[in-house]
């Protein structure tokens, strides 16, 4: 047979080849760029994590010289996850974590994020996700209550029984425990660790962004 028609019979089938190496090649320089092809997909986001200590509410370094906490705020591309772990607590004690406007009295703009367990050597965490970064705002178009959108930007634990920190003596002076709402059922202890270690108007949830 002529070698002209036989290579004229197969470029078809060398055409389809080369397409299809082509095509490969493309779709192996897409994966490595982290992009997807199918329809309405988008390149994944970046994410990154700000850590930053909690301090001793005041007069709690009084009765538990060792208290402390650290958190770690990952963002994603729609919401964040924060990790929150305490330290140098009385052991087995219950505690509850807010996304709080101030740092101390009188707290301001208050959301309830979840409990905290300590163990029996003091030390507990807990892991959220939410919206917790520079976006962190509640608003109260009317009803009950009427505020304008409201930034909260720190965080502040409070102890979940009122009696443990009485009965530790961090309320001198006190005839009773100290209660407040700051718990599921509303009669929480005082608070014992919150971020005044920094300003009132750029707690660390406004430093992340995403």
């Amino acid at each position: 047979m002529n070698r002209t028609l036989t290579l004229a019979r197969h470029l078809p089938a060398l055409a389809s080849r080369k397409l299809a190496v082509r095509a490969a090649a493309l779709a192996v320089a897409v994966a490595a760029a982290g992009v997807t092809t199918a329809a309405g997909s988008t390149m994944p986001a970046v994410t990154s994590s700000f850590s930053f200590k909690l301090v001793p509410a005041t007069g709690i370094t009084a009765c538990l010289p060792k208290a402390s906490g650290h958190a770690t705020i990952t963002t994603g591309s729609l919401n964040d996850t924060m990790v929150v772990t305490v330290t140098g607590m009385p052991a087995n004690a219950g505690f509850d974590l807010f996304v709080i406007q101030q740092p101390a009295k009188p707290f301001g703009v208050s959301w309830y994020q979840t409990d905290i367990q300590a163990n029996s050597t003091g030390t507990g965490s807990a892991t959220v996700r939410g919206v917790f970064d520079s976006q962190t705002f509640s608003v109260s178009p009317g009803g009950t209550t009427t505020f304008a959108p409201t930034h909260q930007y720190h965080l502040g634990v409070w102890f979940n029984d009122p009696s443990v920190p009485f009965n530790l003596g961090c309320e001198p002076g006190a005839t009773s425990p100290v209660i407040t709402p700051f718990n599921g059922e509303q009669d929480a202890g005082i608070q014992v660790l919150n971020t005044s270690n920094f300003p009132v108007a750029a707690g660390p949830l406004s430093h992340v962004h995403r």
